[in-house]
């Protein structure tokens, strides 16, 4: 099966389970029934594949719990961070949940021993409250138990109906589409809350290769606003053949998306031991701070939300800040996120960072901001890209890169915003297109229309604006007129119109004559 045919099955599915069950759910809270129900089978899957070994002879699922010692359930924790028993694996519990009575509680049960199977090892942290937004019990699934079980029932046999092989056969990044598909035809704010939005795989790609761009090995990947771990998940994909020395480290604000951003971890092979993904305010309470600066970050932070600022007194003394000599201002949180970034990132690194295009004309303490940033040569390229890219939003966002090693002061621009195929609601960046992006951004050619690389002095003395369409004359469009040929036609016009007049008046007198004769 094929990456495009896996990728409509998986739609048409969720489409089926959704008409057996958004009658009474709501399709935000849907959502969370069936990532978590896919969560649930893939780790248990995960999870069996490993007590198996390969071994063609061995089927945990039909084992008893009774023949598992401690020594079994010792080791797989401490390796695999969790453990299920074969009695509570995905494929046994769904083989009779439509008869099962206690099939509300019987799951929330299995969830919470789960969980608490990492008690006490390294792994507590990563796998506390993974299934803390499936809540089996909510009247949001019906009034009754019956209700309850029956709609619960259909996520769990729908889900089971996939099939797409093992985990390790997928062409595509199911859990990631799931997500996309979901936020996209649910929920009334598609993919937006405060700010946040969810960013599309092609935009997560081409962030993931600006960010790791000429690196043959990276210690770590890091966003500081992770959301659901999209992009930190395709930065994985970058580098599968390459070294990353200890993993993947994230920091998110929503509780829910802290969860999804965990589970997606585990969907993607990434042991617990291999990924920190941290709960807070990345602004005021960061994470990370005293640990190794990261060689790549990525980012899409929400955009032009409030925060404390000069509020804060302290804040103007944080290293993250203290630099540039001005906070962020209040309102608008962008460039807090920018600095932040850049403080995190190593000498050998770089960050690509989505942004709101207003940062980079704005005055005041944006405008010095900005002067930091290009003073001190941090600022590598700017890329606009097309508009209506994500989803609930039209805005034509862009991509700021930082680096910390630039082997000169001129700053490049990319004006990509012509690089995207029509579709049905979004426009939508493609592979080609990120190949044309990365090609420019590599050889930091001139190319008319497309990409400048501008001296800093340049920009500068355009009061720091980081704006492309500053520096990148768009390809004007309009039709070629030749205005000698344009000439000729209008003398031909006029003349045509005069003798039409003279021939009009001629046979007005004529007519009149005539009447004054009678």
């Amino acid at each position: 099966m094929t990456s495009i045919e896996q990728r409509k099955e998986l739609q048409r599915r969720i489409w089926q389970i959704a008409n057996d069950v958004r009658g009474a759910v709501d399709g935000w809270d849907f959502k969370q029934y069936v990532l978590g129900t896919l969560f649930y089978r893939f780790i248990s899957e995960n999870f069996a594949a490993y007590i198996e070994g390969g071994d063609d002879s061995v089927n945990y699922a039909a084992l008893s719990d009774v023949v598992i010692t401690p020594e079994i359930r010792d080791d797989a924790v401490k390796t695999k961070g969790y453990f299920i028993y074969p009695s509570q694996l995905f494929v046994n519990v769904a083989a009779k949940a439509s008869t099962n009575e206690s099939l509300n509680t019987e799951l929330a049960k299995i969830f919470s021993l789960i969980e608490s199977s990492a008690i006490g090892y390294p792994s507590e942290r990563d796998i506390r409250g993974l299934f803390a937004d499936f809540d089996t019990t909510s009247n949001r699934l019906g009034n009754t138990v019956k209700d309850k079980n029956a709609r619960l029932a259909a996520v769990l046999k729908g889900v089971a109906d996939l099939d797409f092989g093992t985990f390790d056969d997928s062409h595509i990044d199911l859990f990631g589409d799931a997500y996309e598909f979901l936020i996209s035809n649910y929920a009334a704010n598609a993919g937006k809350s405060g700010g946040e939005f969810f960013t599309p795989q092609q935009v997560s790609k081409l962030i993931a290769q600006l960010a790791m761009h000429g690196q043959t090995s990276i210690n770590k990947i890091y966003d500081p606003a992770c959301g659901s771990g999209s992009l930190l998940l395709q930065a994985k994909k970058h580098f599968d053949q390459h070294i990353i020395e200890d993993g993947f480290f994230g920091q998110e604000l929503n509780h829910t998306t802290y969860n999804l951003a965990r589970m997606n971890m585990f969907l993607h092979n990434v042991n617990y031991d291999k990924f920190n993904i941290q709960l807070g305010d990345t602004l005021t309470a960061p994470h990370f701070g005293d640990d190794k600066p990261f060689d790549a970050i990525v980012s899409n932070p929400p955009y032009s939300v409030k925060w404390k600022g000069s509020d804060d007194p302290t804040l103007i003394n944080d290293d993250r800040f203290a630099p540039a000599g001005v906070l962020a201002p209040k309102s608008k949180a962008d460039f807090a996120f920018v600095l932040h970034a850049l403080s995190y990132l190593s000498a050998k690194g770089r960050a690509a960072i989505v942004c709101f295009p207003g940062i980079f004309y704005r005055g005041g303490a944006e405008q010095k901001i900005r002067q930091y940033l290009v003073d001190n040569n941090y600022v590598e390229t700017v890329i606009s890209l097309a508009p209506n890219l994500f989803f609930g939003t039209t805005i034509a966002v862009n991509i700021l890169v930082l680096s910390k090693h630039k082997p000169n002061t001129t700053i490049q621009f990319i004006d990509a915003s012509g690089l995207f195929k029509k579709e049905t609601n979004n426009n939508a960046l493609l592979d080609t297109h990120i190949d044309q992006i990365m090609a420019v951004f590599d050889s930091k050619a001139n190319v008319d229309h497309f990409a400048q690389s501008v001296p800093f002095e340049k920009v500068a003395a355009n009061d720091y604006n980081l704006s492309v369409s500053s520096y990148v004359v768009a390809k004007d469009n309009r039709e070629v007129v030749n205005i000698a040929q344009l000439n000729a036609e209008l003398k031909t016009t006029v003349a045509k119109i005069d003798q039409l007049r003279k021939d009009i008046d001629a046979i007005v007198a004529e007519i009149e004559g005539e009447e004054l004769e009678a």
